[in-house]
């Protein structure tokens, strides 16, 4: 008696625990939902959730039911006893008792797998019904692309569940059938009554619907081949496989009427040849005859006949990715830059980015991470208008790493150590004597050298965020240290959800498997608890139809607060005749931008990209989620930038089709690769420049390209970032008639040119780590600069310092302390500068008045170059004056 109340109670466990368990996650999901605004969200999706679940579950059920019913309904003749194991004897009366419930529990536990299955497929119906025409039709079969990324998935899926319910339904019934004797095992075979086989025969005619509607599906499905020299269906595709399926699609249906009317009549041979005609078509349809036209027809005949297929998968590839808005732009270059080009373009030279990400967070770390348990996960670049000047800058959120707490407990982890503080922020090209960074922005509290002022540096929603924290407590909030001990502070924001009953205590005490929430007395009614830190996890939860880039930037806004963006895009694998990526995925647009606080948490999606299929269907779906791109700040919006990611993934696109002409194409005669130096193929990059033919620098993404398996530059991509002009992508070619040097060649002849190469040797036998930057292609009027950085570190662990910029251009290669050095050696720029800023200097005719009024002047201009961080002119506004000084004490 007592062991059947434990094994009572150890039942009830194992099903309330994970019950009320899940309860808790779904009441503390709903609370987060409340708190960022998107409640809607929630319950849009929990009732697509529930509904595509229930009704899954429901339909398998009752047709399992159906099915048991039937067949417990049934009496057989047979009787005595049937074999289990080859040794066990078991009475066939006494297992009847039992097989009705078993069949019953057994349905209900395939119905709730069925409906837990039905659930996650949440979104595919959610697409269905809000489906759209996007207004073009695949060339092939005539149906709208709509059709294949919002249609073809519910489909397939509805396929795939009917499939599943029939086989269960059969083996089901097949199984009570055998217990009630419906189905005897002799030495001769299986005996099968004629009830059994007219409930089978059925089941057999209704599958075959359900292989027919396969082999329908399939017919569709043609267009996501891979021919090898293009995606989509070809010409065997068409001429054979096509008319196949549609033959099957009619004929399975009456090949299984055929069947089943003759297992109900239990005349095999008539039920069994069907079938065979079937598998036989098949066979010969889909396999033996598209070999045969592939080998004798097609491949002597392979462009001629292909050509208008190759033209589908380069039009539907180039959609697929968005290839078509690219705009390809002949760009003759030549070597005839001068001193007056590079005056003229300054803010192109003063923006070329000498400091890579890697270095440059290392020197971070050691620079600003001010104690151990700040860490600088990454960092980033973007464009400031700091002190009137436009601005490329290196920034990187100084986040708190609770992996390198001094004392870990629940009190410091949770109430104590909630929040990083602040940035380091800087420019992206200047250096000091020592070859470390400059700063516009940096220590604890912040100091700022630029009118960019952190007024809200705490960072409770970042990176490296832990899971949860709890804030006003009785516990102060460590803020800052300083020299004389810790700054603490009181969060002040909205943030998280409020603890002000000990119902959500004990709710957060549960969900985060820890007693202390529920016993602290550090809380009070005040306290809230903000969960869901880690801002890749916080936008996921809210929107999981989106994929978000692995590359959040963090922006100071013009009230001094810090906000995270993160690029998000739409994406399907259902769009036919484009090459898909590794995972599948054939479609993609950048449509979303996503705005994270990284103060109170707030988010905000907007759209990015209202062309967008995809996210026209998800605006309505989600009515209030994503708002236009007009709605976002001014200050964030100046702040967009093109990915980098996804760039990348267009250019590798990009690099084969932007060959429009068929023959060119299969022929792959213009054939582009992404340069690469070492393992890795090059990266896009951001700069700020005048793009041919403009009158004003912006900031940009671009990217080289190189002919197929050759290192001289064929063209270079860029994608324009700013303003109206944001998400314009141009390819410049270069002449074809011409050699222009290539990443990989300039690389060698750095390799090459003695005194670099003497020089690097010396540094290595120092005991010293020489790394070499990125090499930056940089167009400049209608010539290209090379430039990389040279960093050294004492060893591995050691502080990276800036030692050298390499230059070079045209058949020139120089090596200098700094990129005007560099400059002034390659086109004696400065020289000319200076000779002629002398000549003006040197009046020795000059009054005592006008000297000293020329140094006042000479002053005043070096103390506003330095407030704006120009050290470089601050220094020549020096000399000046030093010489003025001297004229005036002769």
């Amino acid at each position: 008696m007592l062991k059947n109340k434990f094994i009572l109670i150890l039942i009830l466990v194992s099903v309330v625990l994970p019950f009320v368990s899940s309860l808790v996650v779904f009441y503390a999901d709903w609370l987060f939902f409340v708190e960022t605004g998107f409640s809607s969200v929630f319950t849009t999706t929990l009732s697509a959730k529930l509904g595509t679940g229930l009704f899954f579950g429901a339909v398998l059920f009752v047709a399992l039911l159906i099915n048991v019913l039937y067949a417990n309904r049934a009496h057989f003749p047979y009787s005595g006893v049937f074999m289990v194991g080859g040794s066990i004897r078991v009475q066939r009366d006494e297992a009847v008792r039992f097989v009705k419930p078993l069949a019953l529990l057994v349905s209900l536990l395939l119905a709730l797998f069925a409906g837990n299955w039905g659930a996650l497929r949440w979104e595919e119906v959610l697409l269905f019904t809000n489906r759209v025409s996007v207004g073009t039709v695949d060339p092939v079969i005539g149906k709208d692309i709509g059709f294949y990324l919002f249609s073809l998935p519910f489909w397939e899926m509805l396929k795939g569940f009917a499939g599943f319910a029939l086989l269960a339904s059969a083996v089901l019934a097949g199984a009570v059938y055998f217990v009630r004797g419906g189905i005897i095992l002799t030495e001769r075979g299986a005996a099968v009554d004629e009830k059994v086989r007219r409930h089978l025969a059925v089941l057999v005619g209704v599958f075959a619907c359900v292989i027919a509607a396969g082999f329908y599906l399939d017919s569709f499905r043609l267009l996501y081949s891979n021919n090898g020299a293009f995606y989509g269906a070809g010409y065997v595709d068409v001429n054979s496989r096509l008319l196949t399926y549609r033959v099957l699609t009619f004929l399975t249906p009456l090949a299984g009427i055929m069947l089943a009317a003759g297992i109900w009549k239990g005349a095999w041979r008539m039920a069994l040849l069907p079938p065979v005609v079937v598998v036989a078509l098949y066979v010969i349809g889909i396999r033996v005859y598209p070999g045969v036209l592939q080998k004798f027809k097609v491949a002597p005949n392979e462009l001629a006949l292909e050509t208008p297929y190759i033209e589908n998968n380069l039009k539907f590839t180039r959609f697929g990715y968005d290839l078509e808005k690219i705009e390809t732009v002949p760009f003759d270059v030549d070597t005839k830059l001068s001193a007056a080009d590079i005056a003229n373009n300054d803010a192109t030279i003063k923006n070329i980015r000498l400091w890579d990400h890697a270095p440059l967070l290392k020197t971070y770390s050691q620079l600003q991470q001010i104690r151990t348990y700040y860490k600088f996960f990454d960092v980033d670049n973007d464009r400031y208008l700091v002190n009137g000047q436009y601005s490329q800058v290196m920034l990187s959120p100084r986040e708190l790493s609770y992996a390198d707490l001094p004392s870990k407990n629940w009190i410091n982890e949770r109430l104590i150590f909630t929040h990083g503080n602040g940035i380091t922020f800087g420019p992206v090209s200047r250096i000091s004597k020592e070859g470390l960074p400059e700063f516009f922005v940096k220590d604890i509290p912040a100091v700022s050298l630029a009118d960019i002022k952190v007024t809200r540096p705490e960072i409770y929603f970042g990176e490296l965020s832990n899971d949860y924290v709890v804030v006003k407590t009785k516990v102060p909030e460590f803020s800052y240290p300083t020299t004389t001990g810790n700054v603490n502070t009181t969060y002040a924001g909205m943030g998280g959800v409020p603890i002000d009953s000990l119902l959500k205590k004990a709710l957060f005490a549960a969900r985060f498997k820890t007693e202390k929430i529920l016993l602290s007395s550090d809380i009070t009614a005040e306290s809230r608890i903000i969960y869901n830190r880690n801002i890749n996890e916080r936008i996921r939860t809210i929107a999981p139809f989106l994929r978000f880039d692995g590359d959040p930037y963090m922006v100071v806004d013009e009230k001094g607060g810090l906000k995270w963006i993160i690029d998000a895009y739409t994406y399907s694998d259902h769009l036919p005749y484009s090459k898909p990526l590794r995972g599948g995925v054939n479609y993609m647009r950048n449509s979303v931008k996503t705005v994270v606080d990284a103060y109170d948490g707030s988010v905000s999606f907007y759209i990015s990209d209202p062309n967008d299929v995809l996210v026209k269907v998800y605006s309505q779906i989600f009515p209030g989620l994503l708002k236009p791109l007009a709605a976002m700040p001014d200050d964030l919006r100046r702040h967009v930038r093109y990915p980098h990611q996804f760039l990348q993934i267009q250019a590798a696109m990009f690099a084969a089709y932007h060959m429009t002409d068929p023959k060119v194409f299969y022929n792959k005669e213009n054939l582009w690769e992404i340069p690469a130096l070492g393992d890795k193929p090059m990266e896009p990059y951001y700069t700020i420049m005048k793009l041919p033919g403009e009158k004003v620098e912006e900031y940009i993404l671009l990217l080289p390209f190189t002919p197929s398996k050759r290192d001289n530059l064929a063209a270079w991509l860029t994608a324009r970032c700013d303003g109206d002009n944001y998400g314009k992508i141009l390819a410049y070619t270069f002449p074809r008639d011409r050699l222009i040097y290539g990443p990989k060649q300039i690389d060698a002849r750095i390799n090459q040119d003695s005194f670099i190469s003497q020089q690097l040797s010396l540094w290595n036998q120092r005991g010293s780590e020489v790394i070499r930057g990125s090499l930056l292609v940089i167009p400049i009027e209608k010539s290209l600069l090379y430039v990389q950085p040279l960093f050294l570190a004492a060893d591995k662990a050691g502080l990276p310092e800036l030692k050298r910029v390499i230059v070079a251009f045209g058949d020139q290669v120089v090596m200098e302390e700094n990129l005007e050095l560099a400059l002034q050696r390659l086109f004696g720029a400065k020289k000319s500068v200076a000779a002629a800023a002398t000549a003006v200097t040197t009046d020795s005719k000059a009054s005592p008045a006008a000297l000293a009024k020329e140094a006042m002047s000479l002053y005043e201009k070096a103390i506003t170059l330095q407030r704006q961080g120009n050290w470089s002119g601050y220094g020549d506004e020096l000399r000046k004056l030093e010489q003025v000084l001297q004229r005036m004490a002769k």
